[in-house]
């Protein structure tokens, strides 16, 4: 009896849901869209990904490759990695963009649905109609870099960093001592001391960058009422 009153219960709500079916429709195909974008740009930030630990792994190669090998090849991976990141920000900032949408519909439109609850035109069909009308990024370049860079990049450059300073320290010898590895940081003409102090602040610049977006992001998903809104 319980189970039949529940049952009843729940079609007297969807009972109370008064969307026109053409709207309902256009809403539906709006939502295919947007997860089909999203999707597309997902996997263009897989590719770029790819790029930067294809280029790593070939610099690798070429580094360990013999004992005589330079280890120029692992700085130079380095830079290629950050205009990577650069690329794969400029991407997620596209990438959210369109999931924003997405998740907007899914969190105050399908899911009061599937609740049997009554859809009501609040602030997220204003929303979403204002994104359309006025198309607009929803993070800043700074904190898409900082997102990429602590998902992924962080990861990479570390094994560039690693790989560099190993590589210095067993070829063509084993170190014995740590003030033999400063001379063999020399690229060229460029004192090792130069080569290690660059390293530092390139990879230390990183980590604080990491950290102060990490600090925007977690102010901002305090201030966030909507997916829409400082996401």
């Amino acid at each position: 009896m319980g189970e039949k009153d529940e049952h009843d219960g729940r079609q007297s709500r969807w009972n109370k849901q008064d969307i026109d079916p053409a709207v309902l429709g256009a809403l539906a195909h709006l939502y295919r869209a947007e997860v089909f974008r999203s999707t597309h740009w997902r996997t263009r930030l897989d590719n770029t990904t790819n790029w930067a630990v294809v280029t790593t792994g070939i610099a690798l190669s070429a580094t360990f490759s013999s004992v005589e090998a330079s280890p120029l090849p692992m700085v130079l991976v380095g830079f290629l990695v950050s205009v990577f990141l650069m690329f794969e920000a400029r991407r997620y900032r596209y990438y959210n963009l369109f999931r924003a949408r997405a998740r907007l519909m899914e969190s105050d439109f399908y899911a009061p649905m599937l609740r049997g609850e009554t859809v009501k035109d609040t602030e997220w069909n204003d929303l979403l109609a204002d994104d359309y009308t006025l198309p607009h990024y929803h993070i800043s370049f700074l904190r898409a870099v900082g997102r990429r860079l602590r998902n992924n990049y962080s990861w990479i450059l570390a094994i560039q960093a690693v790989a560099y300073y190993g590589k210095v320290a067993i070829h063509p010898a084993p170190i014995t001592d740590l003030a033999e590895l400063v001379p063999r940081a020399a690229i060229g003409p460029i004192p090792g001391e130069w080569v290690m102090l660059a390293g530092v602040f390139f990879h230390g610049g990183w980590i604080l960058l990491a950290l102060i977006t990490l600090r925007l992001d977690q102010i901002y998903r305090k201030k966030r009422r909507s997916p829409m809104v400082q996401v």
